[in-house]
């Protein structure tokens, strides 16, 4: 599974308030996919591009991993993110409510956007992210990964663009399909905040 090329290890940000069990929860995931696969805790921080005490944070559940960290960590792993999220009960039936999914920072700054996780990859084909931006909130970090993409605008203005293929501006109701191999990223357009349901689909594993 491609992800983002890890960028050179830099010192990371100090860790935001946390929800100790979810935390803890994803990092004992992340633990056991690493141990699992034989990989020390620093062979798997120089894979991913995240260092080795924040790597150490999160495995002890003293930080949460934003998405673009959690993407390269699964990417590292070889597996889906929403594998290191806490899992619903396995049913072909799926029911979130309003205010349910776990909540993720999109990248390492103090004033991120947040996604949230509708759907989970636990062992489904796809995996469905809520993205509430506000203006001045940062998003414009890169991602890469396996599957397909569909980005659909719900509100505001966004622009999707993909790394030396082009960039597309979206309006509500415009919706853009690529793959995810390719490079991506999306800036946010005006002083209106956005709504954007994002649905990555994946071969069955």
């Amino acid at each position: 599974m491609a992800t983002t090329p890890p960028s050179p290890t830099t010192p990371e940000p100090p860790a935001r308030p946390v929800d100790v069990d979810a935390s803890a929860l994803v990092g004992t995931a992340i633990r056991a996919r690493r141990e699992s696969a034989g990989l020390s805790m620093r062979a798997l921080a120089g894979r991913s591009g995240v260092s080795q005490p924040f790597l150490s944070q999160i495995e002890n559940g003293q930080a949460s991993p934003s998405m673009v960290t959690l993407y390269r960590i699964a990417g590292a792993l070889g597996c889906q993110p929403g594998e290191l999220l806490p899992q619903a009960p396995s049913t072909s039936v799926l029911v979130v409510r309003a205010g349910e999914g776990a909540l993720l920072p999109v990248g390492e700054v103090d004033n991120p956007a947040i996604g949230r996780m509708i759907s989970r990859g636990d062992g489904r084909m796809m995996e469905v992210v809520e993205y509430r931006i506000a203006p001045g909130q940062y998003l414009d970090e890169w991602f890469q990964h396996e599957g397909e993409n569909v980005v659909y605008l719900v509100s505001g203005q966004v622009t999707v663009e993909l790394d030396g293929v082009g960039s597309w501006d979206l309006t509500p109701g415009d919706c853009v399909y690529h793959p995810g191999e390719v490079r991506h990223r999306w800036l946010l357009v005006g002083d209106a905040p956005a709504h954007v349901l994002l649905v990555v689909a994946r071969a069955p594993r």
